[in-house]
């Protein structure tokens, strides 16, 4: 178990060795957390929730939440650390946005992939994320690397903000409208031969 405060909350969490961040809280996590605000207007998922500080404190703010992880043990210690922090969340074992409805909706969707990885799995939540947001909902995410999220967020969300916390870049995207940006594509240029030809030159 460890202990960890945020903006004054105090949070207790059981945890164990097979699990994200095993002795202590995150630091990107915590770096994530620093640039956001819950309420209870907030309908917010903790994708990827591990033993479930984002999806906690985020229920100990007032929002309603919903907690997601592929891995079966994480949604055990979660539901767990839901009961012992006094807070009632919908925690489901889900391969990212798998066992969510089509239609289900978020104001919030907080997120530490597994960057150390390939991209498949951020680009699946990225990409998901923009369909399970209402209009003017954020995706939240933090990472080690910049570039390519920073791309990817921009090509499916046409915009995104960057803040460099403790070695962490933390995401914010806001879904804008309900279709991704359409890509500017020049349009095909004709060789000079060619142009002659449809001219009749």
């Amino acid at each position: 178990m460890y202990e960890v405060q945020i903006s004054g909350i105090i949070l207790r969490l059981e945890t164990a060795p097979d699990l994200f961040s095993p002795a202590h809280a995150d630091k990107g996590t915590l770096a994530m957390l620093s640039l956001t605000s819950f309420d209870a207007s907030d309908r917010v998922l903790d994708l990827g929730c591990g033993v479930g500080i984002v999806g906690i404190y985020a229920a100990r703010c007032g929002a309603s939440v919903m907690m997601t992880d592929f891995d079966a043990h994480a949604v055990c210690i979660a539901r767990e650390n839901c009961a012992s922090n006094g807070v009632s969340c919908e925690v489901l074992q889900s391969d990212g946005f798998s066992a969510i409805e089509p239609g289900r909706l978020f104001t919030q969707i907080l997120s530490n992939p597994p960057y150390h990885t390939d991209f498949s799995v951020a680009k699946r939540f990225i990409e998901g994320a923009f369909r399970h947001l209402e209009i003017g909902g954020r995706l939240f995410m933090v990472t080690k690397r910049l570039d390519w999220y920073k791309n990817k967020l921009i090509s499916v969300f046409g915009g995104v903000r960057v803040h460099e916390l403790d070695g962490y870049y933390v995401f914010i995207a806001e879904k804008r409208s309900a279709r991704p940006p359409v890509k500017n594509k020049s349009a095909p240029t004709l060789s000079k031969k060619l142009a002659r030809k449809v001219s009749g030159k």
